[in-house]
């Protein structure tokens, strides 16, 4: 199983000691790092910024948001950090949710699998760069139809170093984690617990079994965010996830519409997510806190000390899961290969 590093998204301002977290990670032999977006700092500037001082780990994006840029516009930058980083990028995209997409992007959201479909269609034919591209889609059409009427196809003036530039999903849902094992080179996902490995490698199968499927379970990246705590009290160590959680499954997305809370209502856990949400809506962050049962953190992270990390390691090598997304300082990140190793 590999390792990578997850620099996920800003707060305030950058994080302190990012620059010395990803040297680490490279000396370690850290297979790839990535970075996020959500409403505040974009994934692709820290990526190059950070990725500039590094020479082997691979540089992803988990993920940028396909409402955030135009198919043409994604394709651009990733063929340009593809030829900066000698090869090394990866493009991890996602749909978000319908907050993000319509409060902060201003564009519709409603069925993101088939605009997700479209988006990487138009993608990959930018990057094959053999004919100038035409799209006619439902979301989107190149050249535009309904404007000046002076657009026309047009082939990308830079040669892309590979045409074929990994692309993974961020996918929680059932049909979205088929179409991603059916159209994409890799899965990110973020919450996910081996107890429901079934259900998911069910799903995956489902997409490489259907018609045109790009990979199969033998060439396919599964990389999965995965906190980890090494800490002798493991109730301490469950506090250390609690406020995350609280927030995905509490605080994210519309009362009816939290894709996060769905996920660990599929774990068991739909009653005292409720709760969790109910809180949490009404401003008791501290009690929706308190409220995340420590078995549910458990499920979907590595916590306490490291003999029950190494035991608790071997469901998740059992898992379709072939990468562990982690993060920390050094000091953890040392500690992390040690006990992963």
């Amino acid at each position: 199983m590999k390792l990578a590093l997850g620099m996920g998204y800003w707060s305030q301002g950058p994080p302190p000691g990012a620059a010395e977290q990803v040297a680490e990670a490279e000396r370690l032999g850290f297979d790839s790092m990535w970075t996020a977006e959500a409403y505040g700092s974009d994934a692709l500037t820290p990526l190059a910024w950070w990725g500039a001082s590094t020479e082997r780990i691979a540089l992803g994006t988990s993920i940028c948001q396909i409402s955030a840029r135009t198919p043409a516009a994604m394709a651009m930058a990733a063929m340009s950090l593809d030829h900066l980083s000698g090869g090394r990028f990866r493009l991890g995209l996602g749909a978000s949710g319908p907050q993000v997409v319509e409060g902060w992007y201003g564009r519709p959201y409603p069925r993101p699998l088939a605009r997700t479909r479209e988006y990487v269609e138009i993608i990959r034919k930018i990057w094959a760069r053999d004919v100038p591209v035409e799209y006619q889609g439902e979301f989107y059409q190149l050249p535009y139809k309904g404007g000046s009427d002076l657009g026309k196809p047009l082939k990308s003036t830079v040669h892309p170093l590979r045409s074929d530039i990994p692309i993974y999903l961020g996918a929680e849902g059932p049909r979205n984690v088929a179409m991603t094992a059916e159209i994409a080179d890799g899965w990110l996902p973020l919450f996910f617990a081996p107890k429901d490995n079934a259900f998911y490698r069910d799903a995956l199968a489902e997409g490489f079994g259907r018609e045109g499927a790009r990979r199969s379970f033998d060439d396919f990246d599964v990389a999965a965010v995965v906190p980890v705590v090494v800490m002798d009290d493991v109730e301490a160590a469950a506090d250390a996830v609690r406020p995350m959680l609280a927030l995905y499954a509490g605080g994210m997305g519309a009362k009816d519409a939290n894709f996060h809370l769905d996920v660990f209502a599929r774990m068991g856990y739909e009653a005292e997510c409720r709760k969790i949400q109910e809180l949490y809506l009404v401003g008791d962050k501290k009690r929706a806190i308190a409220a995340v049962p420590t078995a549910m953190v458990e499920d979907i992270a590595l916590i306490g000390p490291k003999e029950k990390i190494r035991d608790d390691l071997a469901k998740w090598e059992e898992s379709v899961v072939s990468t562990l997304v982690v993060s920390g300082p050094p000091r953890l990140l040392n500690l992390i290969a040690e006990t992963v190793g």
